[in-house]
């Protein structure tokens, strides 16, 4: 699954930097993933369509929601993909979430929105303008199938090609290069027990730490 080829060109596309990268699945093997980019940047509006018109609000840029259809036999797969690509655009961590069927007697109001939007469709709108734009033809089915048997969305931050670029603490990694980075394959593994192999029959939360403090790095070459 080549998600840091497909997320590096929409960067290249469109030209904004990022705020975060999120991927949701569903328990099936071979059924299509959701990539949702979230981009920094504002649309402006105007009341005249004239170029030397003052902007009189802005609206953010919409998140870009893709379909990958990427072929794979298990949820690890996926999570194994999406560590590499975090680890190779310098972020500090995975988030994943597992989520289980929002349909379920008791659910929360909310969960069916939440699911929604995992999957790049938001009914809301700002100001007119749509908060995602979808390139995902399987979405509703997709959706459909997650409010039945549950889903797993994961979420990274990364430093390269996005606006964490430029915050110190983002760049306090003695893993990463000069331009927010990491080299070689991503040297973590997905971690198979019964409690943190990916699943849908509750409502965990995994944190994959990639990121290395400068500070604790000197701190070991000193004891060296």
């Amino acid at each position: 699954m080549k998600l840091l080829k497909r997320i590096e060109e929409q960067i290249t596309a469109t030209g904004l930097p990022l705020v975060g990268v999120t991927l949701a699945a569903v328990p099936c093997p071979d059924t299509p993933v959701i990539l949702t980019l979230h981009w920094h940047g504002f649309i402006k509006q105007k009341l005249a369509d004239v170029e030397s018109a003052q902007a009189v609000a802005y609206t953010p840029v919409p998140s870009s929601a893709l379909q990958v259809n990427d072929r794979w036999d298990d949820l690890a797969d996926v999570d194994q993909a999406t560590l590499e690509a975090a680890w190779h655009m310098g972020a500090w961590d995975v988030q994943r979430a597992e989520q289980p069927a929002c349909v379920r007697p008791g659910a929360k109001h909310t969960e069916p929105l939440v699911c929604m939007q995992a999957f790049g469709a938001y009914a809301l709108r700002m100001r007119g303008h749509p908060l995602a734009v979808s390139e995902a033809p399987d979405a509703d089915e997709l959706i459909e199938l997650a409010a039945r048997r549950g889903y797993l969305m994961w979420l990274f931050r990364p430093v390269a090609g996005s606006i964490w670029s430029s915050v110190k603490d983002a760049r306090a990694d003695a893993t990463l290069t000069p331009e927010g980075r990491r080299a070689g394959p991503c040297p973590y593994r997905v971690i198979r027990t019964a409690q943190s192999s990916p699943a849908c029959d509750g409502q965990r939360r995994t944190v994959y730490r990639l990121g290395v403090p400068e500070d604790t790095a000197r701190a070991t070459e000193n004891t060296l």
